[in-house]
């Protein structure tokens, strides 16, 4: 029977880890992957996750399975997170969700009641966007389509272009949006434009979808759902699927949300059966691990605290690294603009030049990211930035 399966091409991403360990260069640098990084490139685990880990420890008493709709407290302190404690949907019991292993299964198990919803649905999806999305929402069978985005000759929002072609979509229709810190561009909406994008989504009668995968590493942990909760609350339903892997350092506990704003609290109900079903159907229980340590850690003031003071902090250092790039890149005399980097936000950013320049870069020093030009700016260091932006500079 496997005879007769065709070979894939390896993941662009995953690819690019391997040549990266087979490279001997020792002064080779990983841009590629997406995993926040200190200054002497390793992801440690967060203090408040060690804290919160061995009060676990003290205090599990079993490892039965949990339910299909994972840690109660977990999804209700991650929906207080995102909504906002005193949050009209939250009080309105509108508000259905289970806890999912990570943000890909969240994305996924809501790609799959979508197809239960309608089998026709369209999702229209930013140009570019994250690759992963491709294959989480069409494999759930659901047709992908492309909106306008990111202008990589400006290096700046489409809006105009992204509002023109939303205007004309079905009522009915989903519209993938990122919620902050855009992944792969870092080129984030402005409030002015989510609130003429929740404008437009009531007027045409679209379905926002929300993919949160870096909040606080925008602007803060309030700042970057700006846009998130005005869809919450001026749009009848709203969709999310959040991950923890990012801000909580959670990246292999698989640690994740898919909530489902509903248009009134008798059809949450019935969106919460049908939510927790085809979560059975899939991996029948997530992994309780790591949403018992959010759950810890947001339930104890003290840790909360903690973790908040750390998410600041590597958002601030990322938004120093930003700087120190485009100090070095300017001062290298580079033929090329990029004070745009300053203005993008999170993890990532596009560099907008050429795939031929990205693969020279690869080839000839040693540093490693996709071709679109995707770099992850936590990968950039004291140490290696100076030779990071030689190297840019030579290529161009």
């Amino acid at each position: 029977m496997f005879e007769h399966l065709p070979a894939l091409a390896p993941d662009p991403i995953l690819g690019l880890s391997t040549a990266f360990k087979k490279d001997n260069n020792p002064a080779k640098i990983d841009l590629g992957v997406g995993v926040y990084k200190d200054e002497q490139g390793n992801t440690p685990i967060l203090k408040a996750v060690v804290e919160a880990q061995k009060q676990l420890m003290e205090t599990e008493t079993s490892k039965v399975y949990i339910t299909p709709q994972g840690v109660q407290g977990f999804i209700d302190g991650m929906l207080e997170l995102i909504l906002g404690t005193a949050s009209p949907v939250l009080l309105a019991n509108r508000v259905a969700a289970v806890q999912a292993p990570g943000g890909c299964g969240a994305l996924r198990i809501l790609a799959e009641l979508l197809k239960r919803c309608n089998a026709d649905t369209k999702v229209w999806v930013s140009d570019p966007t994250w690759a992963n999305h491709i294959p989480l929402i069409g494999d759930a069978g659901l047709e992908i389509v492309t909106y306008p985005y990111f202008d990589k000759t400006t290096a700046s929002i489409k809006f105009d272009e992204m509002m023109s072609c939303l205007a004309l979509v079905k009522k009915g229709d989903v519209v993938l949006l990122h919620g902050c810190c855009h992944n792969p561009t870092g080129a984030d909406l402005t409030r002015e434009q989510w609130q003429a994008l929740a404008k437009l989504a009531n007027e045409v009668g679209f379905l926002p979808f929300i993919d949160l995968a870096y909040q606080g590493f925008g602007e803060g942990l309030e700042a970057d759902v700006y846009g998130l909760r005005l869809m919450a609350e001026s749009v009848p339903e709203t969709i999310i699927a959040a991950s923890c892997s990012k801000n909580f350092g959670l990246y292999r506990e698989r640690v994740g949300l898919a909530a489902l704003i509903t248009h009134n609290s008798a059809n949450r109900d019935i969106v919460q059966s049908q939510i927790q079903y085809v979560a059975r159907g899939i991996y029948s229980m997530p992994p309780a691990y790591g949403g018992a340590l959010v759950d810890i850690i947001l339930a104890n003031k003290s840790l909360s605290a903690l973790w908040q003071s750390e998410v600041t902090e590597m958002r601030e250092r990322m938004i120093q690294l930003r700087k120190l790039l485009v100090d070095n890149l300017t001062a290298q005399n580079a033929s090329k603009d990029f004070s745009f980097i300053n203005q993008q936000k999170g993890m990532f950013s596009f560099l907008c030049i050429g795939p031929e320049q990205v693969q020279k870069l690869r080839s000839q020093n040693s540093i490693y990211f996709v071709d679109s030009s995707r770099v992850n700016i936590a990968g950039i260091n004291t140490k290696n930035v100076e030779v990071l932006a030689a190297a840019i500079s030579g290529v161009l």
